[in-house]
């Protein structure tokens, strides 16, 4: 070890290392910590077609990813962005969640939220996503699309930029035979299902 190594250590900006885990999501690490944030967009008396999006998150080797955070964004069912605390406590929307795969045994995340609805300018329902996980120094930045909103993205502007053969890996489809409305959403880090990630 030289001098600079012993006068210069790692600083937050240079490592996700343990902030990561206070910061975003620290019961996934079983601190005695609340996260500021839950993994609900939207509570039942939100205006709008409930739905969870479930998913895992895959490294490179398609193992699974125990240790990762995802956070969504997105428009109500109106196709509005929340813009006040005031007006998320009357709706019951507040239009952002986060969620870490290492608290659910099957190492999923789960988001229970309404679908959206078009923002406008010909753009399709969909959600923000960002991927963070230990390790990770950059975070990631993707979205989510419906399998059964087809008309609308064939017309999405963002998707139109996408590679015909990759827009797949931005689409969640829907589960069947199920009594709520699910959505699945797999996130795939690296590889040949690698997701479509956006530079922003």
């Amino acid at each position: 070890m030289t001098r600079l190594d012993t006068l210069y250590r790692q600083t937050p900006s240079q490592t996700v290392g343990p902030y990561f885990a206070y910061g975003l999501y620290p019961e996934q690490y079983n601190f005695d910590l609340k996260s500021l944030f839950t993994a609900s967009i939207a509570d039942r008396e939100a205006v709008g077609q409930h739905i969870s999006i479930v998913g895992q998150v895959f490294d490179g080797e398609e193992n699974v990813v125990g240790d990762a955070v995802i956070e969504m964004a997105q428009a109500d069912s109106t196709g509005r962005y929340v813009s006040t605390l005031a007006e998320a406590r009357q709706s019951g929307f507040r239009g952002f969640a986060r969620v870490g795969t290492g608290t659910d045994p099957e190492l999923r995340y789960v988001v229970d939220t309404v679908k959206p609805g078009s923002t406008g300018d010909e753009s399709a329902p969909h959600i923000d996503v960002i991927v963070l996980m230990r390790g990770m120094l950059l975070h990631a930045y993707t979205r989510v699309y419906f399998d059964d909103e087809a008309q609308a993205n064939a017309r999405d502007p963002v998707l139109a930029l996408v590679p015909e053969a990759r827009r797949g890996t931005l689409i969640a489809r829907r589960e069947p035979g199920t009594s709520n409305t699910i959505y699945r959403f797999d996130v795939h880090l690296q590889g040949p299902k690698e997701t479509v990630f956006f530079d922003l």
